[in-house]
């Protein structure tokens, strides 16, 4: 066993299958016995790890983390680091972006916080990322061009995610964005220090170099209509965004230096404004209201501005800010309030940390109750208020404590309250919510050979957005086939596929949908093996925790500022692991749901009845059977299983 630092407390032993004392058998169901054996034998359930389960795009994260780790073998040839990047781009085209920028809900779910800690996924994605940048690799041309079109209205997360899924379907994508660059939000929302401009570049050339064709600053609605398109066109997809923010909902937010945080992040990122006023206050709590703020820390301010140096007249367009002023700039002072306390906050906790670390102060349990303005109109303070603040039946509740209002100094008030959808010339589409319907394909209500994605179905995470372009896509392809689009799995992520691993080795395949008797002697398949990926994900319960040892997790580097080094400092704080440390941090992973030939199957077996595959017949998820002559399920073997993939079925 790993020696635990004498600075990290260890947790009480809690993953124990059977503690001293127990005497009560399983339930009957479970165990079935006939004497001196069972009919419960082994068998082998593929099943969804949890951070699949909670990954928005539905990356096959187990797949690339075994991959990574050795355990999946590459083809022939083929560097394991472009393997794993393969199977990983199979989701999603931007793991260099995403792992830098997601909030990583894949983590959270992660079964290996039941020992210590999650996996580093998303160290391992940024990883592979800056691995296939740097040695250039491209995704493959199409076989075939089907000759069909698809028009793709925005060139955000996710009009790249269904350009990118089409393209390599065959079909014709011609990308129409009303701005001068593609990325959306992760262009003109989130700075360039958190997403490096050239990485960024580089991923959406890598999609466009499928074919992808482009016409920017147009905007459907005015330059073309939404008829235009659907006429020239065999299929439309609406990647909107919701690039409008929205404003405070109080008195005296009609300030001119009261904006919001989308306005605000977009002349930062045009690269017009070059610094704010002497206080900034932004009201939000999640990662965009971290962004408004950690820019605010780095551009300052200039002591003796002048009217027309104002931040509000370069965030509404009037002008823009002079470079040769930065020498005077100084440190701004910045608070950020939310309606939530701090650690109940929904933005991300590194990135709060990281905030607290350059001196913002960060305010929590505050909710804006009105604006206060000199005699010119201009905001001079934030009036809040204590508050509590909850979600009931999905609707945020905010109840404001009386007498405790006071005034926060502001030059400059921020909202990253929200964002809204921008209708015009397509108000038709408008579902009165500020949203489109769609039904779980991402089709249009009502409107076959339409559909939608991204922030305005419902504004989320830009790996929400990766994932719902690639669902539309599947959606929009079995259109242009002329096929029915069917019903989407219950838990809808790319799974390991057994088959195609058995292909790419040239071995025979029967596919068996259900456990068979009699199915151990078929070369084909498994014995009683079963894929329920598509309906089950498998808890920590279902794992031998026993198995895993106390292993740290390999953390990246990040370069935490100070108040006063954040001024000016426009780097990238985010580190790639070391190639070492990313296998390394990819072995922690528990395979969840899949076999990682721990051969501890095979070792405690009393009756040698598991056996291992011979490596000529073997694949990944094929590496151990059972002689069904010999097994008297006696359950040790699922007992002992570490990742849950052995079960026990009814069986002769």
């Amino acid at each position: 066993m790993s020696a635990i630092p004498e600075n990290v407390q260890a947790k009480p032993v809690t993953f124990r299958r059977f503690k001293d004392g127990d005497h009560q058998p399983l339930a009957w169901q479970q165990e079935i016995f006939d004497a001196d054996h069972s009919h419960k034998c082994p068998t082998y359930v593929q099943s969804t790890p949890p951070c699949q389960g909670s990954c928005p795009s539905g990356e096959d994260i187990r797949g690339y983390l075994n991959i990574v780790r050795g355990i999946e073998k590459p083809p022939a040839g083929v560097p394991w680091q472009e393997y794993a990047w393969r199977r990983l781009t199979e989701a999603n085209p931007l793991p260099s972006v995403m792992g830098r920028v997601c909030p990583a809900p894949c983590e959270s779910g992660c079964n290996r916080n039941e020992v210590e800690d999650f996996v580093g996924i998303n160290s391992v994605e940024h990883f592979l990322g800056e691995w296939a940048i740097e040695h250039k690799l491209a995704f493959p041309a199409p076989r075939e061009r089907t000759g069909k079109t698809v028009a793709v209205i925005g060139g955000g997360p996710a009009g790249l995610s269904v350009a990118y899924q089409l393209a390599r379907k065959g079909h014709s994508v011609t990308i129409f964005d009303e701005r001068e660059h593609l990325g959306g939000m992760m262009r003109y929302g989130i700075p360039g220090f958190r997403t490096p401009r050239e990485v960024l570049d580089a991923e959406i050339q890598r999609i466009l170099d499928l074919g992808v064709q482009t016409r920017m600053n147009c905007r459907i609605g005015t330059a073309v209509t939404l008829e235009q398109l659907k006429a020239d066109y065999d299929a439309v997809f609406l990647g909107l965004g919701a690039q409008a923010g929205r404003a405070l909902p109080v008195d005296g937010a009609e300030a001119p230096n009261c904006v919001t945080a989308t306005a605000f992040l977009k002349a930062f990122n045009d690269g017009r404004m070059r610094h704010v006023g002497k206080r900034v206050v932004v009201v939000g709590g999640g990662d965009t209201s971290i962004d408004v703020a950690t820019v605010a820390r780095r551009l300052g301010h200039i002591e003796h501005a002048h009217e027309s140096d104002r931040p509000e007249h370069v965030i509404a367009g009037q002008t823009a800010h002079d470079v040769a002023a930065l020498s005077a700039r100084q440190g701004a002072e910045v608070t950020l309030t939310s309606v939530f306390t701090v650690d109940k906050m929904q933005a991300n906790k590194h990135e709060i940390e990281q905030a607290l670390a350059e001196g913002i102060a960060i305010r929590g349990g505050l909710s804006p109750v009105g604006v206060v303005r000199d005699a010119t109109g201009r905001a001079t303070a934030l009036r809040v208020a204590q508050c509590e603040a909850k979600f009931v039946g999905g609707r945020l509740e905010i109840k404001t404590v009386a007498g405790t209002e006071e005034d926060i100094a502001a030059d400059l008030i921020v909202s990253a309250i929200g964002q809204a959808v921008d209708f015009t010339g397509l108000e038709r589409l408008n579902n009165g919510k500020g949203g489109i319907t769609a039904d779980r394909n991402y089709q249009v209500q009502g409107q076959p050979g339409m559909f939608v994605g991204g922030d305005v179905v419902r504004p989320h995470l830009l790996t929400t957005a990766i994932g719902q372009g690639a669902i539309a896509a599947d959606g929009i392809d079995r259109h242009l086939r002329g096929e029915a689009i069917d019903k989407r799995p219950k838990i809808d992520v790319h799974g390991f596929d057994l088959m195609r691993k058995m292909v790419e080795k040239g071995l025979p395949t029967a596919r068996i949908e259900a456990p068979l008797h009699g199915t151990d002697q078929n070369v084909g398949a498994i014995h009683n093996y079963e894929n329920r990926s598509d309906r089950y994900v498998i808890p920590s319960t279902e794992l031998f925790l026993g198995h895993f040892q106390y292993t740290p997790r390999n953390r990246r580097k990040v370069l935490t500022l100070s108040k006063e080094e954040a001024l000016d400092n426009f780097e990238e704080r985010m580190l790639p692991l070391l190639e070492a440390q990313a296998q390394a941090e990819a072995k922690r992973c528990m395979s969840c749901g899949q076999c990682f030939e721990c051969d501890n199957c095979v070792v405690y077996c009393p009756q040698t009845a598991v056996f291992k595959v011979p490596k000529a017949k073997s694949t990944t998820g094929r590496y151990v059977d059972t002689d069904y002559s010999k097994c008297i399920g006696c359950h040790i073997c699922k007992d002992v299983c570490p990742t849950g993939y052995i079960q026990m079925g009814l069986g002769e």
